[in-house]
């Protein structure tokens, strides 16, 4: 058993973060926003330089700011409809490019901004793949090194040249090299988790709703039961009677006892949803064994043994469970060899469903992460080639937690052993209330 498959139900939700190409990677707004800030800046360490008297080619660094806000009024006046990847990463080099011109004038590695040029690579990182974040990298790293080795050195009031140390310099360029790979490379990782973590939640989501659509929709097949009934009843009535007076018409006479047999069947198959319907919208609790029961029904045939060992309280039928309980019994049964079995332990304080099965087990070296989305991505897995994306433990370990339980996986059942544990009171449930009355549908 290997925590990466997911529920069968969910094969219509397969979220991935490569999977939205039409997404926007940043908004062009936003890119504006960020460098009206970044000259608002400039503008402000200029006057401040000038203020202090410290000589730098004035004109030059002018135009370079000039040029920022000519891109931007440009861009405030003819936005583009959508952002692509390569409509970002031409604003970031653009950005990149006229920081470092401004670097190169204004002392190069002696220009205490010069780590304004890792925003650039920073902004890229947390919203472009990463092939195109490597690429601006690389370009960060070059264009650093060519403001260091080619930058014009300020000077004091005085006139004379302010210099840095070599060895000083040396060390500030690795700094930024250093900061290019560690801000560029964790913002990355950070936001490709918060992706994947969004997504896999929003597929959570969309399971639970789909759980509890079913669930509702046996009331509302009860209430049709209930509502039809009158109706049927009529018709059989007088189809019975027309009957009676059509004999001496053999033609109607058929078609009338065809039209009441067909009102006899609709009433079977109104009665049979009806007991399926009260079941589903009214069964607020069951006993702990028919909830399993319930879990494990769409798994039961498809080849290793289910064995259900339980014994316990009634407990809440709550869609979030049952369909919880589903996906890490489904995740047993997808790599057992021949059993699966489902036990529990009650104590006054708690509930404890145990799953075990005779698989291969989690691998270790995800043991400690079973339960992240989006888990697989792996070179291998335990069995055959079983390629599941992790949000079936996912959704399980979500639903689960916000009912109050606590999870934990580990191996030794031969296989792998999933325990989910309640505090007694979150999952005790009453099941001696009075039934509601069904919904009435009105026409």
């Amino acid at each position: 058993m290997t925590p990466v498959s997911g529920a069968d139900d969910l094969a219509d939700l397969h979220l991935d973060a490569g999977d939205t190409p039409n997404a926007e990677p940043i908004r062009m707004r936003t890119l504006v926003l960020l460098r009206w800030f970044a000259i608002g800046g400039q503008l402000a360490a200029v006057v401040v330089a000038w203020i202090m008297g410290i000589g730098f080619p004035k004109v030059p660094v002018m135009i370079l700011i000039a040029l920022a806000i000519a891109m931007n009024l440009w861009m405030s006046l003819r936005p583009p409809k959508r952002t692509s990847p390569g409509r970002a990463v031409l604003q970031l080099s653009f950005d990149l490019v006229q920081i470092s011109a401004l670097m190169a004038l204004t002392g190069g590695m002696a220009n205490p901004f010069a780590l304004l040029v890792l925003a650039p690579v920073t902004i890229a990182a947390a919203s472009l793949n990463a092939r195109l974040v490597l690429a601006l990298g690389l370009a960060t790293v070059a264009v650093t090194s060519i403001a260091a080795v080619f930058g014009v050195p300020l000077r004091d009031p005085t006139g004379e040249i302010l210099r840095m140390e070599p060895i000083l310099a040396l060390g500030h360029w690795v700094a930024l090299v250093i900061g290019v790979v560690f801000f560029g490379g964790y913002a990355h990782r950070v936001t490709g988790e918060l992706s994947d973590t969004s997504n896999a939640l929003f597929a959570t989501q969309m399971a639970l709703s789909r759980e509890q659509r079913l669930q509702h929709l046996g009331g509302v097949v009860a209430a049709a039961a209930h509502e039809m009934g009158t109706p049927l009843a009529t018709i059989k009535l007088i189809a019975g009677e027309l009957a009676d007076e059509l004999k001496d018409r053999p033609d109607l006479h058929a078609d009338v006892i065809a039209l009441r047999d067909s009102a006899d069947r609709c009433a079977q198959i109104l009665r049979s949803m009806g007991r399926a319907g009260k079941d589903d919208l009214h069964m607020r609790a069951a006993p702990l064994r028919a909830v399993l029961e319930d879990a494990a029904s769409p798994h039961a045939d498809r080849g290793p043994l289910v064995e259900i060992r339980a014994d316990g309280p009634s407990i809440r039928r709550d869609p979030a469970i049952i369909h919880a309980l589903r996906n890490l019994i489904q995740n047993a049964v997808d790599f057992a060899e021949s059993r699966v079995v489902i036990e529990t332990d009650v104590t006054p304080n708690t509930l404890t469903v145990t799953i075990r099965d005779d698989g291969p087990g989690y691998p270790s070296t995800l043991l400690s992460r079973i339960g992240d989305p989006y888990l697989s991505r792996r070179s291998e897995v335990q069995r055959g080639s079983y390629e599941g994306m992790g949000l079936g433990l996912f959704i399980a370990k979500t639903l689960l937690e916000r009912s109050g339980a606590r999870l934990s996986f580990a191996n030794g059942g031969p296989g792998a052993v999933a325990s989910v544990r309640w505090p007694i009171e979150r999952i005790e449930a009453q099941d001696r209330l009075a039934l509601a009355q069904n919904p009435s549908i009105e026409i």
